[in-house]
């Protein structure tokens, strides 16, 4: 790595001269510390791409087997995520955890794993899915917790949440139809 200086006229130019090891890397960011207060940039190089690759192949045969693809493909990801962040985050979100480096409430959870469906879905690894927009429910007087998930969306129209938030960092997702899902959340309940 080096760093050239240049002068144009009256004007000094910078020019960082960066080594590249892996041109088929891409970088992306890991939200923590509840709403996303912390990111942590982690790069997803070509040994993680092709797992990825792996993880999502017996998906291309149907969407049930995309979804358990990429439940295990979210399993993958949080667990590489939590050693780029150098913490491992628990099952929901602990009290007292806002602010925490690494400690991830369901905005951060959620926001992890879209940012991981939207690398599968830009590279061709989602067949039968499209990413949409997180989701989310609950606001107390019903008495739910306001929960996030994020969101699949199947060729035949039904909204899937794909939702990390329950299980320690690396568990597994729980994976249903999201109007299901918003129904969910009483007093706190899964």
């Amino acid at each position: 790595m080096g760093l050239g200086i240049f002068r144009v006229g009256a004007v000094c130019i910078a020019s960082a001269l960066f080594w590249v090891g892996d041109a088929n890397a891409e970088r992306v960011y890991l939200c923590s510390g509840y709403g996303c207060y912390y990111k942590k940039s982690m790069t997803i190089d070509t040994a993680m791409r092709q797992r990825l690759v792996a993880i999502m192949a017996p998906g291309k045969a149907s969407a049930k087997a995309e979804r358990k693809a990429v439940a295990q493909a979210v399993r993958y990801f949080e667990t590489v995520a939590t050693q780029t962040i150098g913490v491992r985050d628990g099952p929901k979100s602990a009290p007292g955890g806002a602010r925490v480096y690494g400690q991830m409430d369901c905005i951060d959870e959620s926001r992890n794993t879209r940012t991981l469906l939207r690398y599968l879905e830009r590279h061709g690894l989602l067949h039968h899915h499209t990413v949409q927009r997180n989701a989310a429910r609950g606001f107390f007087l019903d008495v739910r917790y306001p929960h996030a998930t994020a969101v699949l969306r199947a060729k035949s129209g039904e909204e899937w949440a794909v939702d990390s938030w329950f299980e320690p960092a690396g568990g597994a997702p729980d994976i249903m139809k999201l109007a299901e899902w918003k129904t969910r959340g009483v007093r706190g309940e899964r």
